[in-house]
């Protein structure tokens, strides 16, 4: 439950493209700088404004005065980018997605309607389709030893290569208040992680995480 086909409906984000040819979704991390570049060039001007070099802004996006806008950045039609929001840059934030008060993103695609509106940390991650972040939950992407960070589902480990990696989330992820993704967590499609939760390994779709050893399948 870890390739991008069970895990992302493409069909919901303006960085498709991103994730052509690839198999895993974090396969795509190294190139979300390059990729926002290339397609923001190709962005329509009518549709988008362009405050600064990297950055492309849809015209009926809400950005609030005291935001971050780092370069470089994409954000699409309706997103609503919040007060004191830190973007830091290579960062693509979907239709209709909530970038929230006190929230730092750092090398990530929010795909469409996807909420980050509380004190949150997103960094290194991708986070699909309508995927909701509870109040001061976050992504941790780097290991405390430093080493470079296996993605571990049961009976397989996946190496990455990367240092930083924080979590993949699938499509209608809930994530609750106050829980660390731990850097290499995936969660599938639909699936529910308890408030306060220490997260890490491939969480199955259509599950409620309670703990790491209370994982059920949602009725």
């Amino acid at each position: 439950m870890t390739e991008i086909k069970e895990l992302l409906d493409l069909g919901k984000t303006i960085a498709a493209g991103l994730f052509e040819g690839r198999t895993y979704p974090w396969e795509a991390l190294d190139e979300i700088k390059d990729f926002i570049y290339s397609l923001g060039a190709e962005l329509s001007p009518e549709e988008f404004d362009h405050p600064e070099e990297g950055v492309w802004i849809a015209k009926d996006a809400k950005v609030f005065p005291s935001a971050y806008i780092g370069s470089p950045c994409i954000i699409d039609h309706g997103a609503e980018v919040r007060h004191c929001a830190f973007i830091r840059g290579s960062a693509i934030v979907g239709k209709g997605a909530v970038v929230g008060n006190s929230t730092e993103l750092k090398n990530v695609v929010l795909f469409d309607k996807v909420q980050v509106p509380h004190y949150n940390y997103i960094g290194d991650s991708i986070l699909g389709f309508k995927a909701h972040m509870g109040a001061g939950s976050i992504t941790s992407n780097v290991k405390s030893d430093k080493t470079l960070v296996v993605v571990k589902e049961p009976g397989k480990h996946m190496e990455t290569g990367r240092k930083k990696f924080g979590a993949i989330l699938g499509d209608n992820v809930e994530v609750g208040c106050n829980s660390v993704l731990n850097p290499g967590t995936v969660v599938g499609r639909g699936s529910h992680i308890y408030p306060t939760s220490c997260v890490r390994g491939v969480i199955p779709e259509n599950s409620i995480y309670k703990d790491k050893d209370n994982i059920v399948a949602k009725n």
